[in-house]
C-alpha cells in the first residue's frame, strides 16, 4: 500500500525514545580495515497507538542535539502525517518538503531472551496503527557515563539489546526508486543507523530511498561457543549474526520496497568502516544472493580470510570465562545481562584478544569473500569502493576492484582527498577515517562532521558535497550493465580495470587519475615501525 498523507497531529503512546547523536571523534579512534579482530531489554517497544489529536512527539533528544549543529536556528515548518502499510502493519510517519520519513521500524523480532544468538525472525504484526516519528535506541554498546558526550561510534544516550529497528527516508509520491540499504561503522560494537551523517533527506530528494538500520554489536553480534553450536539444529546459522541481521533487512525490503514507492530489483547495500566489512561479507553469503544488486565498500575492503567456527568458538569460551563461566551452557550465556557481555568484549578488545567474528559455519558462511572473489564465485554486482586520503586501505580497495570487476559487473574504484578549508590544519596527512560520510549524503546540516570548534562547513565545502552524492546517487540509479556513469555536472566516471588502471581521486572536483600513483595511506612518521 502507497504511503497517503494526513494534516494531522499524533501523539505516542508512552512517549517518545532516546535517540543517538553523530560524534565529532569517532572517526579517529574508529578506523577499521580488516574483519575478525574488531568485531563485533526484554520484549521491545511494541505496538505504538496513534492518536489523532495532541502534540507532536518530537524524535529523540540526542538525534536533535548533534544531528542539527551545523543548521539554522529557525522553527522548522510542522511536517504533515503519512501513512504506509507494510508486511507488519501500518506505519504512521512524517512527510515534509517532499521527504516522507519513517524511523525505528522493526524489521526483526527482539533478539533477546530465547532469540539472543538465533537467527532473526520476521516481527510480529501489531494491531492498528505504528507511530514512526521516533528513533528506537541503538544496539547494546558501551556509552560514556555521563550520558551527555558521544562514544566513539556517535552514540550518546540509551542503547537496548532490543534494537532490531530501521529507518526509511523516501520521495514522496515515489514510482519504482532505487533504494540504498545502509550499514553503519563503528568497529562492529559501536555505532547506530541513525546518526545524523546518514539521514536520507538528499538522497530522497534526488529520488533514492534510504534504508538504515541497526545490526547486533560486540559479542551480540559475532560470538560463536560449543554450547550455542550443540544446540543448534544441523542447519541452524551460527555465530555471524551482525551479517544475519543485514539479510534480515534486506528481506524486509524485498518485501516491502513497494509500499513506499521503491523498486526490489535496484537495491544497492551500501556501508562504511565495519559496515563497508559486513558488505564486502555478504557478497559471498549464499542467502544474500539476489538480495541487493550492487554494492559500496567505503572504507571497509576486507582481503583477510574468515575464521574457522572451531577458533570463533575457542573465542566464546574464553568470553564466558571473562564473566565467570566456565564450561558454560546456552542457558546460562543467554542469563548473562546485555551490560555484563558489552563490558566483558570491551576488555577483551582493549587486550587485542582474538575475537574471530563472523566464521565459516558452513551454512550461512561458505567461503570467506576474498576467496570467492579469487574464484570468480561472488554474486556479480557492480561494486563502488575505496579509501580516504588521511587513512590506509587503498591497496585493499584496489584489490576488491580489480578481482571483482575482472568479467561480469563493473567496479569502480575512488580515494576522497577533500579536506574542508577549517579542517586543513587539523587533517594534515589527508582527509581521515569517516570523513567522507556527510559528502556521500550530503548532510551538512544534520551531521556533527560539519561542524567543530575551528569553524564548520563553508560554501565550497557545501558545493563538494553535491558533487559527490550525486556520483553516489548515480551509482544507485545506474544500469547494473554499465561501465560507466556520469556525475558531478557531466564528469564521466568509468569502471576500474585493471589495464587502464583509473580511480576517481575526490578533491574539490572529481578528477580521474591512475590509481597506482595513490598511496595505501599518508606517509608514516619519521622514526615509525
Amino acid at each position: 500500500m502507497r504511503p497517503h498523507r494526513f494534516a494531522l497531529v499524533v501523539v505516542l503512546a508512552g512517549g517518545s525514545l532516546i535517540g543517538c547523536q553523530d560524534s565529532e571523534e569517532r572517526a579517529e579512534v574508529l578506523p577499521l580495515t580488516t574483519a575478525g579482530s574488531s568485531s563485533g531489554g526484554t520484549g521491545g517497544a511494541g505496538a505504538r497507538a496513534v492518536a489523532a489529536a495532541g502534540s507532536r512527539a518530537a524524535a529523540g533528544s540526542g538525534s536533535g542535539a548533534a544531528g542539527n549543529s551545523a543548521g539554522s536556528n529557525a522553527a522548522a515548518p510542522k511536517p504533515d502525517v503519512v501513512k504506509v502499510t507494510v508486511d507488519s502493519g501500518t506505519l504512521v510517519g512524517e512527510s515534509s518538503g517532499g521527504v516522507d520519513v519513517f524511523r525505528g521500524v522493526p524489521f526483526a523480532k527482539p533478539p533477546v531472551g530465547a532469540l539472543r544468538w538465533k537467527p532473526p525472525q520476521k516481527p510480529d504484526a501489531w494491531p492498528g496503527e505504528r507511530a514512526a516519528v521516533a528513533f528506537e535506541p541503538p544496539c547494546a554498546q558501551p556509552t560514556n557515563l555521563d550520558g551527555k558526550t558521544a562514544n566513539g561510534g556517535g552514540v550518546t544516550g540509551a542503547t537496548s539489546e532490543d534494537c532490531l529497528y530501521l529507518n526509511v527516508y523516501a520521495p514522496a509520491e515515489a514510482e519504482k526508486a532505487p533504494i540504498v540499504v545502509w550499514l553503519h561503522g563503528g568497529a562492529f560494537f559501536l555505532g547506530a543507523g541513525s546518526l545524523g551523517s546518514y539521514n536520507g533527506t538528499s538522497h530522497a530528494k534526488q529520488g533514492v530511498i534510504t534504508v538504515s538500520i541497526n545490526y547486533r554489536l560486540g559479542s551480540l553480534g559475532g560470538f560463536a561457543h560449543p554450547a550455542l553450536t550443540k544446540e543448534a539444529a544441523s542447519d541452524e546459522w551460527l555465530g555471524s549474526y551482525a551479517l544475519m541481521d543485514a539479510v534480515a533487512a534486506l528481506e524486509w525490503v524485498q518485501r516491502n520496497a513497494a509500499a513506499f514507492g521503491g523498486d526490489a530489483n535496484n537495491v544497492t547495500l551500501a556501508g562504511q568502516s565495519a559496515g563497508g566489512v559486513a558488505v564486502t561479507h555478504l557478497l559471498s553469503v549464499p542467502r544474500a544472493k539476489g538480495l541487493f544488486h550492487k554494492a559500496i565498500i567505503q572504507s571497509g575492503s576486507n582481503t583477510r580470510p574468515d575464521a574457522k567456527l572451531a577458533d570463533a568458538e575457542s573465542s566464546g569460551v574464553e568470553t564466558a570465562k571473562a564473566l565467570g563461566l566456565t564450561d558454560a551452557t546456552a542457558e546460562q550465556l543467554r542469563a548473562v545481562s546485555a551490560q555484563s557481555l558489552v563490558t566483558a568484549y570491551g576488555a577483551l578488545r582493549a587486550a587485542s584478544t582474538p575475537l574471530n567474528s563472523f566464521p565459516i559455519d558452513d551454512r550461512f558462511k561458505t567461503i570467506s569473500t576474498i576467496d570467492a572473489l579469487n574464484a570468480g564465485t561472488e554474486h556479480d554486482v557492480p561494486v563502488l569502493v575505496g579509501a580516504n586520503s588521511g587513512e590506509t586501505g587503498m591497496d585493499a580497495a584496489r584489490t576488491i576492484a580489480k578481482l571483482a570487476g575482472d568479467s561480469g559487473a563493473g567496479a569502480w574504484l575512488y580515494q576522497f582527498a577533500y579536506v574542508p578549508e577549517f579542517r586543513r590544519a587539523e587533517w594534515t596527512n589527508g582527509a581521515i577515517h569517516s570523513a567522507e560520510l556527510l559528502f556521500a549524503f550530503d548532510t551538512p546540516d544534520t551531521s556533527s562532521w560539519a561542524v567543530s570548534a575551528t569553524g564548520k562547513l563553508d560554501d565550497e565545502g557545501r558545493a563538494v558535497a553535491k558533487r559527490v552524492s550525486s556520483c553516489w546517487v548515480a551509482f544507485y540509479k545506474m544500469d547494473p550493465q554499465a561501465k560507466s556513469f556520469s556525475c558531478a555536472d557531466g564528469f564521466t566516471w568509468p569502471a576500474y580495470t585493471d589495464a587502464e588502471d583509473k580511480a576517481v581521486r575526490f578533491e574539490d572536483v572529481p578528477k580521474l587519475v591512475d590509481s597506482k600513483s595513490i598511496p595505501n595511506g599518508p606517509p608514516m612518521p619519521t622514526g615509525a615501525p
